[in-house]
Parts: C-alpha cells; structure tokens; sequence
C-alpha cells in the first residue's frame, strides 16, 4: 500500500500508528476474546482513506486485513486462556462446523456487498453488545446452560457469518451468547479466544478470494496503493501491526484474570459503544 499524498514523515506516522494499534489490539484480543478487530477495522479505515483507497473497497479492505491480523493474535491468545483451563472446549467443538460455514458465506457476500452494509453490521452489533453490558442483571438469561442439537448450530452459523462480515474474531457474538446462558464471562472470553482461530483463517482467505474483482475494478489505483495486497487483505499493514499484537496478548489475558466479573463487562460495554459510535457518524 503506497501512500499517496503523503509526505516521508506522514508515512512514518502512518507506520507508528499502526504499530500503537496493534499493541492495543492484542491487549484486547486477550482481555476480552475479540481477536482485536474492533479496534483494528477503524484504525485502517482512516489509513487506507489517507491512502486514497476507493469508498467502494475500502471498508471491505479493513475488514480482511483485519481478519488477516486476528490469525496469529487469536492463536496466542487461545493459548495463553487454554494454559488457564478457561476455555470450553466443548463449545468449540460444537461450533466448529457451522461457524466454517458461517464464514464461508460472509466471504462471499463480501465479494457482492455495498460497503455500507459492512458498516452498519458493526454498528448495530457493537452497539447492542454495549447495552447488554451496561444494563446487564444476573436474570438476564436465555437460560440456565447453552443449548444442544439445531440452536446451537444456527448460533454458531451466525457467528461465523457476522463476525466475517465486521473483521472480528467473533468473542462479540459468542461472549454475549455464553453470558446469556449463564456461563462466566471469563470462560466466555477464554473461549472466544479459541473461536477467533477458527473464523480468522478461513475469514481471511475468503477475503482474498473475494478483492480479486475490486483490484480489477480499480487498475489505475491499484497499481499505486495496492501492490502489496492480496484481495483484500493489505499485507503490508497487517505485518506491520502483527509483531506487537503477539507481545501484548497475553498481557491482556493476565488483565482479564485479574479483573472483576462486572469490571469486565463495563470495560468491554465502553470500548463497543466507542468504535460504533466512529461508523454510526459516517452513516449520517
């Protein structure tokens, strides 16, 4: 991704930017099993509109890079909860399937999508998984243990889908779900964190498959700011976040241990009700 209209310095800044944000990104990933796309589609979309990437490709290209990044985030992440006993390995083992076939969908809905619609899935998720935080009661319940048989595979449908659609690893939709049906958040967290794996790989390859027509679409652009993008997935941006990402990961993991049940949950309902509120604004 060369940056056009950018002096030398605003390309270091740029670069730095990047780096800040995937140390914070791996802190979350960690802390609260998310895979750290929240953070990272809204920090690259003001990147790639610096760039000059065009409107149409550029929310789908953050939401590949994304998921591109989350693949080694959420594989130390899990590591670090699974080292705890804090995941529930039979949750994944249920999902496993059906989340693959939830991601291999939002894949190609990616290639067809208009970019607002990317946009406003985020919002309207993020948004409501805030206020199950804020206002969340301990009655608050689909019930008293997660479901089995056809329910549980439509949840994990779901996940996959959605979270391809927004560039997370998917701890949005599963923590709220483990919560509703009484499991620990921080079991939930630690969970997401094995989910993430599972929706952040074949997410990312979906996307790749999926920017091949765009770069076509834009051939004088893209031979200025996409040579070093595969679909969309920007290559240079997600090495350039990954290294911290990895090193803060686990950090975030110790923080989530080390944190209250309710401290948590209002941590978390913050930080979704902040980066929807970014793409609430550009829908206006």
């Amino acid at each position: 991704m060369a940056i056009t209209g950018l002096d030398a310095a605003g390309i270091v800044e740029l670069a730095m930017l990047l780096v800040g944000v995937g140390a914070l990104s791996g802190f979350f990933a960690g802390a609260f099993g998310i895979g750290g796309g929240t953070v990272l589609v809204p920090v690259f979309y003001e990147c790639f509109r610096l760039a000059g990437v065009p409107l149409e490709a550029r929310m789908p290209l953050c939401v590949g890079t994304s998921l591109a990044v989350i693949i080694p985030t959420s594989i130390r992440s899990f590591r670090a909860h699974f080292e705890r006993g804090a995941v529930d390995l039979a949750i994944v083992k249920a999902w496993a399937l059906v989340i693959m076939l939830g991601v291999t969908v939002g894949s190609v809905m990616a290639r067809y999508a208009p970019e607002g619609l990317f946009k406003l899935v985020f919002v309207g998720v993020a948004w409501a998984a805030a206020m199950r935080l804020f206002f969340a009661r301990e009655g608050w319940r689909f019930g008293d243990d997660v479901p089995t048989g056809v329910l549980m595979k439509v949840y994990g449908f779901f996940v996959g889908l959605l979270s391809t659609l927004m560039g997370v690893g998917g701890g949005l939709f599963s923590n709220l779900l483990m919560t509703f049906y009484g499991r620990p958040i921080h079991q939930a967290v630690a969970t997401s964190s094995a989910l993430a794996v599972l929706i952040s790989i074949p997410g990312a390859i979906g996307y790749v498959y999926a920017g091949w027509p765009a770069a076509a679409r834009f051939p004088d652009v893209a031979a200025l700011q996409w040579p070093f993008a595969l679909g969309y997935v920007s290559l240079n941006a997600a090495l350039i976040v990954m290294p911290t990402s990895l090193v803060t990961a686990p950090l975030g993991v110790m923080a989530a241990h080390a944190m209250s049940k309710r401290t948590l949950e209002v941590a978390f309902a913050c930080y979704l009700f902040i980066v929807g509120g970014r793409f609430a604004i550009s829908l206006l």
